[in-house]
């Protein structure tokens, strides 16, 4: 049986899902291999594009991966993925659930550390 911590997190990581799913959508015209696909996020930009695309990149089956963002005024992102045998849907989604445990794992590290400071300048 999930304790109450645990029935959150999966209750938190399924709306995190439908979010993903809301402002993610595959470009048109690449319907002829899973292997290789373009997303359009809306609200994404050069933080997020850069972020993943350096996480994706670092993938052994990855053989290409980049973003645009094709104009200035718009908030969309342009993100492909090219893979050796692997669907490239998979692939985004592995690379969005690593940065989000490395943005967890940021959060957490400075958290820890601002805990620290304070309590030896507090003790000064």
């Amino acid at each position: 049986m999930f304790n109450q911590e645990e029935e959150r997190d999966e209750s938190e990581v399924e709306e995190h899902e439908e979010l993903a799913e809301e402002k993610t959508q595959e470009l048109a015209g690449d319907e002829k291999s899973e292997k290789s696909r373009t997303f359009v996020f809306s609200e994404g930009g050069h933080t997020v594009g850069n972020a993943l695309r350096s996480i994706v990149s670092r993938y052994p089956e990855v053989l290409f991966c980049g973003y645009t963002v094709p104009h200035p005024a718009e908030a969309n992102m342009h993100f492909r993925i090219q893979t050796s045998g692997i669907r490239a849907v998979d692939v985004l989604r592995r690379g969005i659930e690593d940065l989000e445990k490395l943005c967890d794992h940021t959060i957490n590290s400075f958290q820890e550390e601002m805990s620290t400071f304070e309590s030896t300048r507090q003790s000064v």
